[in-house]
């Protein structure tokens, strides 16, 4: 089921903010070359400090935050770097940087890939067999899609096997009314939630507090859970899970932030 879904992300060409944010963080890391860190608010935005000189993305652009909070967890993960700036263990900083120098030079494709998202969304392509494993999917993502077909007014097609189907296009447009009107910041967690679950109907319920974030990657998990119930842990599954968890994590302060 999982690999039907990523060969289907995979014929999607279009731009990806939080994938050009990884595939900066392949370059050769830095040392570190700053003593303090700090956040400081100028013309009503947060900006993190090192030595007290501004912080940049890759792009050149000020890395800035709207809120306290958001600008703590980017202090904290300056200060944490040893010798060497990584950005893998920098969430919140990869998300900032992939908002500010992707996000708000496309907000419309990144729309658009949102709703493309929801027209093959994980939560409605189940497994057939075994049946604990489909009563765990029903449990799980049925009322989440009830729950959406109630917000957005048109029930979602649920697919009969691996054959792709299509949703109602009154349903695409209405998920597109959702996600549209954003903040930078607020799409660019939306993205990266996204990207986590493989659902963009689980990312809607989050952004509109109908689950926790914690609760909605539960919900993406069934089926990895199911496999690691059955057949152990796989360590480098398990550091990928680890990875997207702390996007998760990022994602969801951020929108608990507006």
């Amino acid at each position: 089921m999982r690999d039907f879904l990523d060969d289907l992300d995979a014929q999607r060409e279009t731009f990806d903010p939080v994938k050009k944010a990884r595939e900066v963080s392949k370059q050769d890391l830095p040392k570190r070359f700053y003593t303090d860190v700090d956040a400081g608010l100028v013309e009503g935005e947060w900006r993190i400090l090192l030595d007290g000189r501004p912080v940049k993305t890759p792009s050149k652009a000020v890395l800035a935050v709207p809120s306290r909070d958001l600008a703590d967890c980017l202090v904290a993960e300056w200060d944490a770097q040893a010798t060497h700036i990584d950005p893998a263990t920098m969430p919140m900083t990869r998300l900032v940087n992939a908002a500010v120098d992707g996000v708000a030079v496309r907000p419309d494709e990144v729309v658009e890939e949102l709703v493309r998202y929801a027209g093959t969304d994980c939560l409605c392509y189940r497994a057939d067999m075994p049946d604990e494993l489909v009563q765990r999917q029903t449990d799980r993502w049925d009322p989440v899609l009830d729950w959406a077909a109630d917000l957005l007014g048109h029930q979602f097609v649920l697919a009969g096997g691996l054959m792709p189907v299509t949703q109602p296009e009154a349903l695409l447009v209405a998920v597109r009314v959702q996600f549209t009107g954003l903040q930078t910041l607020q799409l660019a967690a939306l993205a990266s939630l996204t990207s986590a679950f493989g659902s963009a109907v689980l990312t809607l319920a989050v952004l509109k507090g109908h689950l926790s974030h914690d609760e909605a990657w539960l919900a993406s998990r069934v089926e990895e859970d199911w496999n690691r119930e059955l057949w152990g842990e796989d360590p480098e599954a398990e550091r990928l899970a680890a990875y997207r968890k702390a996007e998760v994590d990022v994602a969801g302060l951020v929108l608990a932030a507006y």
